[in-house]
């Protein structure tokens, strides 16, 4: 770590290890940030026995923690009994909490820093959507924002889908806008990041040229890498899904595009690692449509379990209509498999014809044709599928690695140190480059803890709803 650096107070609502897919982020924001300066992170209470139990835990860096539980709690329990099959709902509800942080935080760290807190830096990392607006600005510091993902816009065609999703309530994102109106804390800040073009588009007019572009996840490339020896041929084409089983993951076009393939005569098997509310009602269209000896249902698995899978399998789908982000695209893409994703959202900013297929969807017919299509393109050219893999592996190592994105300086991002406190110095952040391959939905307030399960963020209860309402 380098002592000298300007010391960094980062907020991270949400933060820890096995938490979810923000979660995740804000944990890893903290130990890169924490081996390179002095750094302190303030995040929620309900965060504190993942973290004191984490064994790469920073040693020696500060962690604040934030107690509303008495808000937090009560949200959402009524948020689930209300809406027990809408996760967009229970985040549209369990998000007031957000607030409430924001104001007990500013309290306490003002106290800190006039009995003489070194901070000379401030970073929000998480929540990652512009609906979580803050007056932590008041504390004089500059402020970064982000990466922010949020932003985008409901899909033409899928009506049946977003309703099931309870999207009707992002009428209620009004209420943030105004109160971001009256705080100001964009038009505060030092710099913002912005991870997809939808989340640049929701910025206010006069802020969209200034953000600078960063993807807010990045993959453990050690972790999610391509297995030792190469995988075996065994004449079916191993097809793999992980993520939550909610409306906007759109399984049944894929399962409709096996049952074209199947047709044909050909021999797939698609494996489906995570859990959901709709998993009986997607379980019954597979049995009608007579999927039951090529559909394997593995339920939920933890981080090692989905790392397995996605080393036995030949090529990674995800057919989210409504996909923010898709970091589970980076981490099969970091397993060495090619992708297939919808150009819609984060995925179409994720996948290429380099390492995958970008398929258009219009409508749900067209959408599950260019699945199948995709899925015999993958299984009559195996050096084609081959090479994907292997494009889509270095691009991660290039690019996404955790360390490449703490690592890599970008003066077009730095922020300047306080000058009343301590000399000007940037802070050392890397920008996307040339890979506007944008990430993750706006995963934006976590689940109560009650839920929590150390399972992998792409599907594990914990992870946070993804609001189309940011």
């Amino acid at each position: 770590m380098n002592t000298s650096a300007a010391p960094l107070l980062l907020v991270a609502y949400q933060c820890g290890p096995g938490l979810g897919s923000v979660s995740q982020i804000g944990w890893q924001w903290f130990c890169g940030m924490a081996a390179r300066r002095p750094t302190c992170l303030v995040t929620h209470v309900r965060n504190r026995a993942a973290i004191e139990a984490a064994p790469d835990r920073p040693a020696g860096a500060r962690v604040i923690y934030i107690d509303t539980e008495w808000l937090a709690g009560p949200l959402y329990r009524l948020a689930k009994r209300l809406f027990p099959r809408s996760e967009h709902a229970v985040f549209m509800l369990s998000q007031l909490d957000w607030f409430a942080f924001d104001a007990s935080a500013l309290r306490q760290l003002r106290r800190e820093l006039a009995a003489g807190a070194p901070w000379r830096l401030l970073h929000l990392v998480t929540p990652v959507t512009l609906s979580a607006a803050t007056r932590l600005h008041r504390l004089g510091l500059p402020l970064l924002r982000g990466p922010l993902n949020c932003g985008l816009p409901v899909p033409a065609g899928f009506d049946a889908v977003m309703r099931s999703e309870s999207l009707g309530l992002a009428r209620l994102r009004l209420l943030p806008r105004l109160v971001e109106g009256l705080w100001g804390s964009l038009r505060h800040s030092a710099a913002i990041l912005v991870a997809t073009r939808a989340t640049r588009d929701a910025l206010p007019a006069r802020l969209r040229g200034q953000a600078q572009s960063m993807l807010e996840n990045a993959v453990d490339t050690a972790r999610f890498a391509p297995p030792a020896q190469a995988r075996r041929d065994s004449g079916a084409l191993k097809v793999l899904f992980v993520g939550r089983l909610v409306a906007v993951k759109a399984l049944p076009l894929l399962l409709d595009a096996l049952a074209v393939l199947k047709a044909q005569g050909r021999s797939i098997e698609l494996e489906v690692i995570g859990d959901g509310p709709m998993r009986e009602d997607w379980q019954r269209h597979a049995r009608q449509l007579q999927l039951d000896g090529c559909v394997h249902w593995r339920g939920a698995r933890d981080a090692a379990g989905v790392v397995a899978a996605m080393q036995q399998a030949d090529v990674f789908c995800l057919p989210s209509v409504r996909e923010s982000g898709g970091a589970v695209l980076l981490e099969a893409m970091s397993c060495g498999l090619p992708v297939i994703g919808m150009d819609f959202g984060g995925p179409a900013e994720i996948v290429d014809a380099e390492v995958g297929w970008k398929l258009p969807m219009p409508d749900p017919q067209t959408a599950t044709a260019g699945l199948a299509l995709a899925l015999a393109q993958a299984q009559d050219e195996p050096a084609a599928r081959l090479e994907r893999g292997r494009r889509a592996r270095a691009r991660m190592l290039a690019l996404h690695s955790w360390s490449a994105r703490m690592d890599a300086p970008s003066s077009s991002t730095a922020v300047t140190a306080s000058p009343a406190r301590q000399p000007a110095e940037p802070l050392a952040l890397a920008p996307d480059r040339g890979c506007r391959r944008g990430l993750q939905s706006c995963n934006n307030f976590p689940v109560h803890p009650a839920c929590n399960a150390a399972m992998h963020p792409a599907f594990t209860a914990h992870s946070t709803p993804r609001s189309p309402s940011c």
